[in-house]
C-alpha cells in the first residue's frame, strides 16, 4: 500500500536542523539516499501482503502464524519508533539510519532463507527493529539537510517516493508470488541497501541534537511486552480456547505491562510518550481517530487479499493489481487534500474522510464470490482512497498544531506509534472475529484447521469457501463501522480551521 498504510508522516520529528545546511546539488543527493532507504519498508510492506496466501501454503502456517508474519513486524515497529527517533537526536541521525538501513537488509536476507515460518517471523521482528531506526531517521536527516523554506518539497518528494513504491509492491509482491517464488521480496532488498549505504556514506552529513538527553528504555521493554503479550494471547485463543492458562496469562500479563508502561511514562524524566500531551481534547480525539481508521484500514488490507485469491478465484498478481486505486488517488490528490483542509479546516476532512473510508470499505463486503474487478473491488477500493486521502495529511497536522511548538516532534511521532500499533492489534482482534464467524458457519468438527486449508488455499468443498466469505464480511463491516466512528470523533474534537504558521 502507499505510505499511508505505514502511519502518518511523522514530519514533526525533524525540526530541529544542522547549523548550516548544503548545497542544494548535495541535498538532492541526500534526498535520494532517504528515499532509497524508505523504500525498503515501502516496498516490502505493500508486497508482502498479496503475498502471504502463499507464503502461507508454503510454508504450511496456519491462520495464527500467518498472523504473526505480519505482527511481528508491527510489534517491533510500533514500540520502537519513537526511540529510534530519539535514538538517532542523541547519537547521530546518519549513523542511526544507516544502522537501521543494515539491520533491515540483513533481516531480510533471513527471512529470504527462512525454511520454516518461525523463522521467518523471527526475521520479520528484527525487520521492524530496522525501520523503528531507518524511518524517523531518514525524515531527521531531512530535516537536517534542507532550509526551511526547501523542507516542504522535500517531504513531499519523500511521501510521493512512498505512495509510487505503494503502487509498485502489491503487483511485484503477486507478480513474484504467482510466477517466481515470494522470496524474492526479500531479495529485493539487499541490493537496495547497499546503494543507500554507499550514497549516505558519500553525500550525507552527520547531525545530532546537542540537547538530547536519555532514552526511554523501560518504556520500550514494556510496551513491547504488553503489547506482545496481549497480541500472543489474541492470535493464539481460537486454538488453544479463551480459558486457557497461557490466555489467560497472556492477557492479564499484557494488561498488567501495558499498566506499567503508563506508570513508568508518567514518572520518566524522558518518556517515550509524555502523557502531559493527552490533556489537549484535539490531541487525545485526533489519536483516538488515528488508532481507529488505521485499525480498521490494516486489518482490511491484511485480510482482503485472502478473499480475493481464495474466494473469488484471483491470481496474487490480479489482487496486488487491486490495490492500484488506492495508491494512484493517494498519489495524485495529496495535495489538493491538503489545500481542502487548509480552505475549509481539519474538521470537514477529518469527519469526511474516515466516514467515506468506511463507506468504500463496506463496498468491499458486497461483491459476491468469483465476481471480477469492476464489479468487485473497484468502488470499494477508490471510495476507500478518496477517503484516506481527505484524511492522512490534515490528521498529521492537527496533531501537531495541537501541542505547544516545541513538542510536536514528539507529538506527531506519538501519533505514528499509535497508527502502527493500530494495525498490529487490527490483526490480532479481528483474526478472532474471522474465526468466530468461520467456526459457526462452517459445517465440520475441526473448523479451526478447516480455515487453515481454506486459507492456503486447498482445494476444498464451495461451503468452506461461503463461510470464508461469510467471515471475511464480517471482518471487514467491522472495520467499515470502526471507520465511520472514527470520523464522528474526528467532526467532535479536530480544530475547525489549522492556525496559521
Amino acid at each position: 500500500m502507499s505510505n499511508a498504510q505505514h502511519g502518518p508522516c511523522d514530519a514533526g520529528q525533524v525540526q530541529a536542523a544542522a547549523a548550516s545546511t548544503p548545497p542544494l546539488s548535495a541535498a538532492r543527493w541526500i534526498l535520494v539516499a532517504t528515499v532509497l532507504g524508505s523504500s525498503l519498508t515501502f516496498i516490502d510492506g505493500s508486497a508482502l501482503g498479496v503475498a502471504l496466501p502463499a507464503i502461507q501454503n508454503d510454508l504450511g502456517a496456519g491462520p495464527a502464524a500467518t498472523q504473526w508474519v505480519s505482527n511481528a513486524y508491527l510489534l517491533t515497529l510500533g514500540a520502537l519508533v519513537l526511540i529510534g527517533g530519539a535514538a538517532g537526536d542523541r547519537f547521530g541521525r546518519r549513523k542511526v539510519f544507516l544502522i537501521g538501513v543494515a539491520v533491515f537488509a540483513l533481516a531480510s536476507i533471513a527471512c529470504g532463507l527462512a525454511p520454516t515460518v518461525e523463522l521467518l517471523i523471527a526475521g520479520r521482528a528484527v525487520q521492524g527493529i530496522g525501520a523503528a531506526l531507518l524511518t524517523p531517521g531518514a525524515l531527521a536527516v531531512i530535516g537536517s539537510a534542507f532550509p526551511p523554506d526547501e523542507r516542504g518539497k522535500a517531504f513531499g518528494t519523500w511521501a510521493g517516493a512512498g505512495a509510487i513504491f505503494g503502487m509498485v509492491g502489491p503487483l511485484v509482491g503477486g507478480w513474484l508470488a504467482d510466477a517466481a517464488d515470494w522470496r524474492f521480496i526479500f531479495w529485493i532488498n539487499p541490493p537496495l541497501a547497499l546503494l543507500t549505504v554507499l550514497i549516505t556514506l558519500k553525500a550525507v552529513p552527520e547531525s545530532r541534537d546537542e540537547k538530547a538527553r536519555g532514552l526511554d528504555g523501560p518504556g520500550a521493554v514494556l510496551a513491547i511486552g504488553g503489547l506482545g503479550g496481549l497480541t500472543w494471547a489474541l492470535t493464539a485463543a481460537p486454538d488453544l480456547g479463551w480459558t486457557d492458562p497461557w490466555i489467560l496469562t497472556g492477557l492479564i500479563g499484557g494488561a498488567v505491562l501495558l499498566a506499567g508502561f503508563l506508570w513508568a511514562e508518567a514518572r520518566q524524566r524522558h518518556p517515550m510518550m509524555p502523557l502531559g500531551l493527552f490533556k489537549s481534547s484535539v490531541f487525545s480525539g485526533v489519536n483516538l481517530l488515528t488508532l481507529l481508521l488505521y485499525f480498521a484500514l490494516g486489518g482490511a488490507m491484511f485480510f482482503l487479499p485472502f478473499d480475493l485469491i481464495r474466494v473469488h478465484g484471483w491470481s496474487a498478481t490480479m489482487a496486488g493489481a487491486a490495490m492500484l486505486p488506492f495508491a494512484v488517488i493517494m498519489g495524485l490528490f495529496s495535495g489538493y487534500a491538503g489545500k481542502l483542509a487548509d480552505r475549509f479546516g481539519a474538521k470537514l476532512s477529518l469527519s469526511l474522510g474516515p466516514v467515506l473510508a468506511g463507506v468504500g470499505l463496506a463496498l468491499l463486503a458486497l461483491p459476491a464470490p468469483g465476481a471480477g474487478y469492476v464489479d468487485g473491488p473497484l468502488a470499494g477500493m477508490t471510495v476507500t482512497a478518496v477517503g484516506m486521502t481527505l484524511a492522512v495529511g490534515p490528521l498529521t497536522a492537527a496533531v501537531m498544531g495541537a501541542v505547544p511548538p516545541g513538542r510536536t516532534g514528539v507529538a506527531s511521532g506519538v501519533n505514528n506509534a499509535v497508527a502502527r500499533v493500530a494495525g498490529l492489534l487490527a490483526i490480532a482482534l479481528l483474526g478472532v472475529i474471522l474465526s468466530a464467524v468461520f467456526t459457526a458457519r462452517a459445517d465440520s468438527p475441526d473448523a479451526r484447521a478447516l480455515l487453515g486449508q481454506v486459507m492456503a488455499g486447498a482445494d476444498l468443498e464451495a461451503g468452506a469457501r461461503d463461510a470464508f466469505h461469510a467471515a471475511f464480511r464480517a471482518v471487514i463491516l467491522t472495520c467499515a463501522g470502526l471507520a465511520v466512528v472514527g470520523g464522528i470523533i474526528g467532526g467532535l474534537t479536530a480544530p475547525r480551521r489549522q492556525k496559521a504558521e
